[in-house]
């Protein structure tokens, strides 16, 4: 009896030993319009069905590795890195990293391919294989098993065999050939084809599933895809698709009875000697711009002491001091003086070449970048937090973003390729992802769907919804789902959304390495030319613990910069960043009116609701006004008691000196991450390392388990300290709402010093700043029409484009009653730069005297001159007026059409004067704006008669007041804090009106928000202070009391 169930015992174990299984083919999302599953998806499920190991093998590419890479960290899963490589001729393999030497070897491999084409391709030959150095990997030759008549079946063996002895013969014993068990009837004739070459050749046979999906579900997904792909339907791509629906992670009973047992054994020992994980990644940072005769931790001392003394001519006091050897001295032990070194390399440049840059983030809690003239906040002015930017126990290199003026960021670019070279630099890329109305529009042309169909999927899809599109939402736009293929469509959609549809590149998240940079990750070409990207985000380099430099473009600082110069030029005065006069009162006074279209960061609506409320009175409120108009403060629900507490209405309190140290500034409410991360410290026992590991562990939102962790010691922490439950909880929940929107307070001071230079600009120079704004275009909230319409109301005279007059840039214009604006060229929609610059030149050599002459010498085209005449720009040319100078350019020989017949001369038509209306529309309609009456005022006898009331009349009213309003739609928004919430500003000839919509007005409103262009409002009327706004009860689209289309409102979320 015992003897029976020890063999019985011994057959079960010998079975399930038998069975342990690795994947070693398996492509995730990443490999574009092919792979239907996420990389986590695919570790999650291997670990599920109890799988030894997984090996995610991308086509020429590892872009989701990182994100496989955590996933199996998580779930202690095998990850095997490979990659997939497709030959002209058909020839497919699998290449597996062994070690560290072996991913760097296929790293190189996979950026040499990917050089060698144009973006988002790659080119693979075998020469590149035989004179590759590929040692310290493994090779599986793949072959489908699929139908074929008997010469391609007899053809498509001979190559198999051809390719394994070609292979073999360079990587002698590392090579297999894949067997693929897709039971589609031929699996038993291929796996004998396939034994026959085993024995043959001495070819050993390995299990793979081919697999591109974690479960198959996901089949009609793929087929989609691989419809979009080709650029096809689904019909017209039938022989391409997968015959089923079996290339998903198998159970391993399944694959036990498809498999031979030795074949299922062999993928253990190909995952046995894949030992390389991403942790184990060989990082340095460059380090040659360091002088030989210095280390580099004495040369970055050198430097910061330097710079020291710069900053603090007199001497810096003790307290700076002593916290610049502290942080010295850490930056020294986590070996990151070369990153520094860098950063102030590159902001040296940007200073030697006149573009003026700013550091912002959490670098302004170092004094050390402040010494090195990284950021220009005066650590004095700020609570510091070192541990912000960087501490020892949290261990992640420090993030230090760099803005410089954005018309000139490409040469800071350019001089990090050329100084480090585009083997050891590289931009980071930025994934791509399908959204609603991207999904929709591919899917439905995959699937053949009828364009009135497409059209009712997408006609309520706006700005609105952001991502968040369910299939309910799709049903509510009345698609006839009782349709099979209409309801597969909505189902794909919907898992289709937040696909990766390709790489881009970040907006200038530069990565710098020692070696040669090929081998951490592969490279490929932009589509920009001279740039390069890698293959991974700025979410995989910050979990990997690998160094990015941010070298970001700001409009604003080009739009100070110009400022300056126009500054110089026309009123003799010389200003920078730091000369700007300082706690200006009437600077302060036009930013607590809200007077600040225009200005950097306190120009939004809601940013002008809280001015009048918050009213600063010196730099330290612009830094907390900054802070506080975020989600963090708002879920938080600390934005009112603090206002209460600034205007003296509510009684403040403090538990302890330690709390009155922290929240003292802030009025005993926190608003910053600094704020939070020293309560965590002072209440709950917490390292400031440990507090902001539980700060980035909240704000990334990606592990449950490990915030119940943080919050199990914050509550304890607190309440053994003696704070009591209900104080430990309003910490923990004033924590949890940071974590993700809060602002860092060294963030806010960078920003608040442009705040501040930009409002004096406004203040001081309000010409010379609308100039330079408008010529920084595209930036900022408001559009071109709103910054010209604001300048009007401030007292500037705006004179309009003149051909014989205008540049290519708006320009200052001096009158005895001070500055004017001349608006420039370049606001004429379709004209080319270059083209205008060329006018220019011929202009200033002789007058222009006719259109015949401008065409001439400037070479202009009918379209040009069309522009021009269309834009009331010819007037002064032909001495009449729109109409006629549009005849005049129409004329056909201008026309590159026109034949070579002799010109017949014409009499000149009498064309009327346009009227007012017809100027109004023609301007908005080539220009974007107009120097004439305003829509809404022409509309005015009629929106009286519907008893609406213009925006400056709100202030005649008391809160509570039912008012309507009309007014051209400007700016939607839809914060992600806001609870739903919509946002909308209107504008008619006397200013603008902002609207409040709650949830349910929004959803039976919901064709009007999205498309009116002149919307009404019925509402309540409600105020604070100077603040007025009206929370709509009912919306009412007056479109069509426009002749045409006016302006494109913004919609931001």
């Amino acid at each position: 009896m015992f003897g029976n169930i020890l063999y019985i015992f011994t057959v079960f174990t010998i079975i399930f030993k038998l069975i342990d299984y690795a994947e070693l083919h398996c492509i995730s999302n990443f490999t574009f319009l092919r792979g239907a599953s996420h990389p986590e998806e695919l570790v999650q499920q291997a670990h599920k069905l109890g799988y030894r190991a997984l090996a995610i093998t991308d086509e020429c590419s590892v872009a989701g590795i990182v994100k496989a890479h955590i996933a199996a960290k998580n779930c202690n899963l095998h990850l095997i890195i490979g990659s997939e490589f497709l030959f002209s001729g058909g020839l497919k393999i699998l290449i597996l990293a062994k070690n560290n030497l072996g991913y760097s070897n296929l790293t190189r491999l996979i950026t040499l391919t990917r050089s060698a084409a144009p973006k988002g391709k790659y080119l693979i030959t075998k020469d590149n294989i035989e004179n590759s150095t590929l040692t310290n990997c493994l090779f599986i030759i793949c072959c489908n098993a699929h139908f074929g008549n008997k010469n391609d079946l007899k053809d498509r063996y001979n190559n198999l065999r051809h390719n394994f002895l070609w292979l073999n013969s360079l990587f002698p014993g590392l090579v297999w050939i894949a067997t693929q068990q897709s039971i589609n009837g031929f699996d038993l004739d291929h796996l004998t084809y396939l034994k026959r070459i085993s024995k043959i050749d001495n070819a050993p046979l390995v299990a793979t599933g081919n697999v591109c999906m974690h479960i198959r579900d996901r089949q009609k997904v793929q087929d989609v895809m691989t419809a979009i792909r080709l650029k096809k339907t689904i019909y017209e791509s039938h022989h391409q698709l997968n015959s089923n629906s079996e290339r998903h992670l198998r159970n391993l009973n399944l694959l036990r009875n498809l498999y031979p047992i030795e074949m299922l054994s062999e993928t253990i020992n190909i995952a046995d000697q894949c030992s390389f994980t991403l942790d184990a990644l060989d990082y340095s940072y460059p380090d040659e711009f360091t002088p030989e005769s210095l280390n580099k931790d004495i040369y970055l001392r050198r430097l910061t002491i330097q710079g020291m003394n710069n900053r603090w001519p007199n001497g810096a006091s003790l307290p700076i001091q002593a916290q610049i050897d502290i942080e010295l001295e850490l930056i020294k032990d986590l070996s990151y003086e070369s990153y520094f070194l860098t950063v102030y390399d590159i902001v040296q440049f940007a200073k030697s070449q006149n573009i003026l840059c700013q550091g912002r983030g959490s670098a302004a809690n170092s004094v050390v970048c402040y010494c090195l003239g990284i950021t220009e906040v005066d650590p004095t002015h700020i609570n510091l937090l070192f541990e912000r930017f960087l501490s020892r126990e949290r261990n992640k290199p420090p993030d230090i973003d760099i803005d410089f003026e954005h018309e000139r960021r490409e040469e800071v670019v350019q001089y990090i390729y050329a100084k480090y070279g585009k083997d050891h630099a590289a931009l980071t890329s930025a994934v791509v992802r399908y959204r609603p109305k991207s999904a929709i529009r591919d899917v439905s042309k995959a699937l053949g769907l009828e364009q009135k169909t497409v059209d009712q999927l997408t006609k309520n899809i706006s700005w609105l919804d952001g991502k968040d599109v369910s299939i309910e939402q799709l049903q509510e736009d009345r698609v006839d789902t009782d349709e099979p293929i209409a309801s597969d469509a909505l189902n794909i959609i919907v898992d289709l959304i937040d696909f990766p549809r390709h790489l881009s590149q970040h907006s200038g998240g530069f990565v710098l390495s020692h070696k040669p940079l090929c081998e951490l990750v592969p490279i490929e070409n932009a589509s920009m030319i001279n740039r390069t990207v890698i293959q991974w985000d700025k979410y995989d380099l910050e979990a990997l613990g690998l160094l990015k430099i941010d070298c970001l473009g700001l409009g604003m600082l080009t739009a100070i910069h110009k400022s300056f110069k126009m500054i110089a030029k026309h009123h003799g005065q010389s200003l920078t960043m730091s000369t700007v006069p300082q706690n200006d009162g009437s600077v302060y006074k036009m930013i607590s009116a809200a007077d600040t279209i225009g200005v950097f960061q306190i120009e939004s609506r809601a940013q002008m609701a809280m001015l009048p409320r918050l009213r600063p009175q010196c730099f330290y409120d612009l830094v907390i006004e900054i802070a506080i108009v975020r989600p963090g403060p708002i879920q938080g629900k600390m934005v009112h008691p603090y206002l209460k507490r600034r205007e003296s209405k509510a009684l403040i309190t403090y538990p302890n000196n330690d709390i009155q140290q922290i929240l003292g500034r802030t009025l005993g409410v926190p608003i910053f991450q600094e704020q939070v991360i020293r309560l965590a410290v002072a209440t709950a026992g917490f390292t400031p390392g440990e507090a902001d590991d539980l700060r980035r562990s909240i704000s990334t939102w990606k592990g449950i388990n490990e915030l119940k962790k943080y919050k199990k010691k914050l509550i304890n922490g607190i309440e053994k300290r003696g704070y009591g439950r209900s104080f430990a909880y309003q910490t923990y929940n004033q924590i949890l709402a940071f974590g993700e929107y809060g602002f860092p307070e060294s963030h806010a001071a960078s920003f608040a010093s442009i705040v501040y230079v930009s409002a004096w600009l406004k203040r001081h120079k309000t010409a010379i700043f609308t100039c330079a704004v408008l010529n920084s275009q595209p930036m900022g909230f408001y559009s071109i029409s709103q910054l010209i319409q604001d300048a009007q109301r401030h007292g500037i005279t705006i004179n309009p484009i003149d051909v014989t007059i205008s540049s290519w840039d708006c320009t200052l214009e001096r009158s005895n009653h001070g500055d004017m604006i001349r608006l420039g060229l370049r606001l004429i929609k379709g004209l080319n730069k270059n083209k205008m610059e060329k006018l220019i030149k011929v202009r200033s050599q002789k007058s222009f005297s006719s259109i015949d002459d401008i065409a001439a010498r400037a070479h202009l085209s009918q379209n040009d001159l069309q522009a021009l005449a269309a834009s009331d720009a010819l007037k002064m040319i032909i001495k009449s007026n729109r109409r006629q100078a549009i005849w005049n350019a129409s004329k056909p020989k201008y026309s590159k059409l026109s034949l070579p017949f002799p010109e017949h001369f014409e009499g000149i038509p009498l064309l009327h004067r346009p009227t007012s209306s017809e100027e109004t529309y023609t301007d908005y309609a080539n220009m974007g704006f107009t120097l004439g009456p305003h829509p809404l005022a022409l509309l005015r006898t009629q929106l009286r008669e519907l008893n609406i009331v213009t925006s400056a009349d709100l202030y005649k009213y008391t809160a509570g007041s039912r008012v309507r309003v009309a007014g051209l739609t400007i700016i939607r928004q839809r914060p992600s804090s806001a609870k739903n919430v919509t946002f909308i500003t209107i504008e008619d000839e006397t200013g603008s009106a902002n609207l409040i919509i709650w949830k349910e007005v929004a959803q039976n409103n919901r064709e009007t928000i999205i498309n009116a262009e002149l919307l009404g409002a019925l509402g309540i009327i409600q105020r604070h202070n100077q603040t007025v706004q009206i929370v709509v009860c009912d919306l009412f689209d007056y479109t069509k009391m426009l002749n045409e289309k006016i302006i494109q409102a913004r919609s931001f979320r």
